[in-house]
């Protein structure tokens, strides 16, 4: 199953599934890493049933919610106020809907270990920020859990930091640094034989101006 199949399969369970995974604390110092202006404009890439979405548009954001299932976007819009300023877009990694520079803000959360290039993903995020804009992503640390591949068809079993920074480099930006995102990420297995838990690190870097 692809990882866009096993989405649509969830999209109704996802919100529920992710408070398993992970708590509210790590959208927290993805913002804070941020350092968020209110009016400026963010985009959540692999957006899902919006959980940085919704934050963003707390904070006073305007929001470019991007994922390649249907499904998960249709979630997301149940769960906004018919106000919210959130803009859907279905999308790949490889192809963002968004044009070049159009954002100050680009987050991705929990997204570049289901995509097949990693490095090209945060390349194309990179593209879509404005000069001074800022990248946030938070993801897993390398680990050996192969039932998260098996049952949550995860394409990468997390990642070295050491190889996160060098991707956001190349990808043209500044000032990068990876640290602890102060959570981990838990999960038992369908045949609740196996658990995780799994540190997660938050990585930025900055658009050159």
């Amino acid at each position: 199953m692809s990882s866009k199949a096993y989405f649509d399969e969830v999209a109704g369970d996802w919100s529920n599934m992710r408070k398993a995974f992970f708590s509210d604390a790590i959208r927290d110092k993805a913002f804070a890493v941020a350092r968020l202006e209110a009016g400026k404009t963010a985009a959540d890439i692999g957006a899902g049933t919006g959980f940085i979405s919704r934050g963003l548009v707390a904070a006073g954001m305007n929001v470019i919610a991007v994922d390649q299932s249907a499904a998960m976007l249709a979630e997301l819009k149940k769960q906004l106020r018919p106000s919210s300023a959130v803009d859907c877009r279905q999308g790949t990694a490889e192809l963002l809907p968004i044009a070049d520079e159009q954002v100050d803000y680009a987050f991705a959360n929990m997204y570049i270990h289901h995509v097949e290039k990693p490095s090209g993903a945060l390349k194309e995020m990179a593209r879509i920020l404005r000069p001074g804009g800022r990248l946030v992503v938070t993801d897993l640390d390398q680990h050996e859990f192969e039932f998260l591949r098996r049952e949550q068809h995860d394409r990468w079993m997390g990642f070295k930091r050491e190889d996160v920074t060098a991707w956001l480099e190349a990808a043209g930006l500044v000032n990068v640094n990876v640290e602890n995102a102060g959570g981990n990420c838990c999960a038992t297995s369908c045949e609740a034989s196996a658990q995780a838990a799994v540190s997660i690190f938050v990585a930025s870097g900055e658009k050159s101006c």
